[in-house]
């Protein structure tokens, strides 16, 4: 798919017709230019080549069909990784399902190289584009357009309605173009998710964090933090050299002063590696703030570490919990076709 001539192939035309090529795009979710019948042929052909809808895609459905993960192949070659999670819905029928989440890619490889993300062994490749970031929800909601719930006699297609920038790359680091889809993903005229739908997560970029904070936007912050001292994080986080945690935790608390928001922290459970009960005693002096939210991810297999194992995250949940906590453990999605969290690869 690539829209970037969009505007130049039809500045010849009545003015309306850009927000009818977009409305067929983001809203009815062609993949060809011959579906836009309002169109004439002539037109229609031009945009076929000069602006073609075609996504080219990989898929794998999970056993459980819960997750469906796609590698899109990109007008350059590159390819990025995505994950469509469907939450169930138990009052539907079982192919319904109440959130459709689309945990999107912002770069082609990443360059924080954290130790335990597979993303980060393809190093830094480039930044997306808007319309790239774009590109994966909309490929998404093309598969659920054949999707429908028969809820009586009036037939309902499902849709997105969460996205999360928590795949392939560091959102701060292409700021300007995460900004400019979250405007879109949450515009009205075209993909209408909830600004609180959509959230953001930093491995700790404290200029993006700051940039969020004033950018007036209400989506949702997650910080990346997987250790609760600066040794440790060091050691899993290079970044952490840069911007530490007594630096990031200032920047945060800076941020819900201003935005009244509450943050979530992620923190993956590696065996023998930040799973002890030092590690949950130390994380909950750190998570002692009412707007402080942890999320607990079972470590999912990238070829380097192993996963805590389940007696041990009870033990390490118990202390969180004796600590008063606000904290969950993440449902796992998509582990067995390689789309859980860490789990985005594509040079293998």
């Amino acid at each position: 798919m690539n829209l970037d001539k969009l505007e130049e192939v039809l500045q010849d035309q009545p003015k309306y017709r850009l927000k009818e090529a977009y409305d067929f795009v983001f809203i009815k979710f062609i993949d060809n230019w011959n579906q836009a019948t309002s169109f004439s042929k002539d037109l229609r052909d031009k945009l076929n080549k000069q602006c073609p809808l075609y996504i080219e895609a990989q898929s794998l459905i999970s056993k459980s069909k819960d997750s469906i993960k796609a590698k899109i192949r990109l007008k350059d070659n590159a390819e990025i990784e995505s994950v469509l999670m469907r939450h169930k819905d138990p009052s539907t029928s079982l192919r319904a399902s109440s959130r459709n989440t689309v945990c999107v890619s912002c770069q082609v490889g990443c360059p924080m190289n954290c130790a335990f993300c597979a993303t980060g062994t393809m190093g830094f490749v480039r930044n997306l584009s808007a319309n790239e970031i774009l590109e994966q929800v909309v490929f998404f909601n093309r598969y659920l357009k054949t999707i429908e719930i028969n809820r009586g006699p009036t037939p309902v297609q499902s849709r997105v309605t969460n996205v999360t920038f928590m795949g392939m790359g560091e959102p701060f680091l292409n700021w300007e173009n995460v900004l400019k889809s979250i405007k879109i993903l949450n515009d009205k005229k075209y993909f209408n998710i909830s600004i609180r739908n959509i959230s953001v997560s930093t491995c700790g970029i404290i200029e993006g964090i700051e940039k969020l904070a004033n950018s007036g936007l209400q989506v949702n912050l997650a910080i990346s933090l997987h250790a609760p001292n600066d040794n440790l994080r060091s050691q899993l986080m290079p970044v952490n050299k840069r911007y530490p945690l007594k630096d990031v935790l200032q920047t945060v608390n800076n941020y819900i002063e201003k935005t009244k928001r509450k943050v979530m922290f992620e923190y993956v459970l590696i065996k023998d590696i930040n799973d002890t009960n030092e590690c949950a005693q130390e994380l909950a002096k750190l998570m002692k703030h009412k707007l402080y939210f942890l999320n607990l991810i079972e470590y999912n297999d990238t070829g380097k570490f192993k996963a805590s194992e389940r007696k041990r995250i009870e033990e390490f949940k118990k202390i969180l919990k004796r600590e008063k906590i606000n904290f969950v453990q993440r449902y796992k999605f998509g582990q067995d076709i390689q789309g859980a969290c860490g789990q985005f690869v594509t040079n293998k």
